[in-house]
């Protein structure tokens, strides 16, 4: 498979589960404890569910209208907001999904649905720009991915209203393929943020939402420089309600499911300190930090009352271009119900699989990707972790 290779490592759970007997020993011997990791793909259909209090079923937005078009006034004073990991539609021209990618988002669609519905696009929109970042011909262990300018349909068919595009495939055709990328979205109706200074405010009943991207690499808003990301947190605040921070951070792969205090380093990329950095931004004014990057599901804690999901894990990789291998092939969809004044009201964790084609899949049935979140929650945060219920929904510890 041609993935990174950060995509593919087998970290413990990363590999096939071959008895219960064995994994619960081997999970009870390095207190983990005990969560059935399945390696199997059903490849299901999506699955009745309920909603989280607050939210709102609204059919998929036409191109260019505001987010909050077409959606009940119930709740008013509240919003509730939906988000993605990593978004990787297919790597054109070669790896490409079924039937050019019509009903992409079919499976999670309904899951998807709220008031403003965001994503982690971790990938150009853009024709062959003839200026990959891993050069002609490649270079050894680059990988360079990109999707055609029409796929942003897929996106708006998808419901969703905005992404991100602070992360480390966004210009992996250039300056040229970025401006594509925006060109796309524009077209679509479909907003987006993540550029150095960029502050993306959303209105939905009634209450502004600013949207920030944050990641390691130059263009974006920083990760590293702490003082930079409380700027631009407090002058989003004076601009909106609610400040909402969609952040690249960590380093990558199946054994890098656990928030550990301190600098993470990928291939000798400094990658962040998650914790340092969300509470940071917390304390600058954000209402919401939503983690992406180590292509794996993490753990999520309450600091003064705000929601940090630490990573939302891989959501597409259409084309199969994201490694599908043990815990790397499941994710999540978050949903958070806030009040105007940024209070949390409540939320819910819904999981989701890529399918045999890298497609986001709801795994209504065993519900892994919440099983997974749990466990590492209750290991990495004892003390601050939120409380994520057999029904998925989430709340501060007790």
């Amino acid at each position: 498979m041609n993935s990174h290779p950060s995509h593919q490592r087998p970290g413990l759970f990363g590999r096939p589960v071959l008895t219960i007997t064995i994994v619960l020993a081997v999970l009870a011997a390095i207190g983990v404890g005990s969560v059935a990791f399945a390696n199997r793909d059903p490849d299901k259909t999506e699955a009745t569910w309920q909603e989280p209090a607050g939210s709102s079923t609204a059919p998929a937005k036409p191109a260019g209208t505001s987010p909050s078009a077409g959606k009940p006034s119930s709740d008013e004073g509240t919003v509730t907001l939906s988000a993605t990991g990593d978004i990787m539609m297919s790597n054109a021209p070669s790896r490409m999904p079924p039937g050019n990618g019509e009903g992409f988002f079919d499976s999670v669609k309904k899951g998807l649905a709220s008031d403003l519905v965001m994503g982690n696009l971790e990938q150009p929109l853009s024709e062959d720009t003839g200026t990959s970042k891993c050069g002609s011909p490649p270079r050894a262990n680059c990988f360079a991915f990109r999707s055609p300018p029409s796929y942003a349909k897929h996106l708006v068919d998808g419901g969703f209203d905005l992404v991100n595009t602070a992360n480390n495939h966004s210009k992996d055709f250039g300056p040229q393929g970025a401006r594509s990328t925006r060109k796309a979205l524009d077209e679509a109706g479909v907003k987006y943020t993540g550029n150095t200074d960029e502050i993306t405010v959303a209105e939905v009943k009634g209450v502004k939402v600013a949207v920030i991207g944050f990641s390691s690499y130059a263009g974006a808003n920083s990760l590293l420089d702490l003082d930079q990301a409380r700027s631009v947190v407090e002058k989003a605040k004076e601009q909106a309600d609610l400040v909402v921070v969609q952040v690249h951070m960590g380093a990558e792969g199946s054994d890098e499911q656990h928030v550990k205090p301190g600098t993470e380093t990928f291939f000798g990329e400094n990658r962040g300190d998650p914790i340092k950095f969300s509470h940071a931004v917390i304390d600058a004014g954000a209402d919401l930090v939503v983690g992406h990057g180590p292509h794996v599901l993490r753990g999520m804690e309450f600091y003064k009352g705000k929601l940090i999901a630490y990573s939302l894990g891989n959501f597409a990789g259409g084309g199969r271009t994201l490694s599908r291998t043990g815990v790397l092939k499941y994710g999540g969809i978050l949903h958070a119900t806030l009040s105007k004044d940024g209070t949390y009201v409540g939320g819910k964790l819904l999981s989701t699989y890529m399918n045999s084609n890298g497609l986001p899949t709801r795994d209504a049935a065993d519900e892994q990707g919440r099983k997974i979140v749990q466990q590492l929650t209750k290991a990495d945060f004892p003390d601050t972790g939120a409380t994520i219920g057999a029904d998925g929904s989430i709340k501060p510890s007790a």
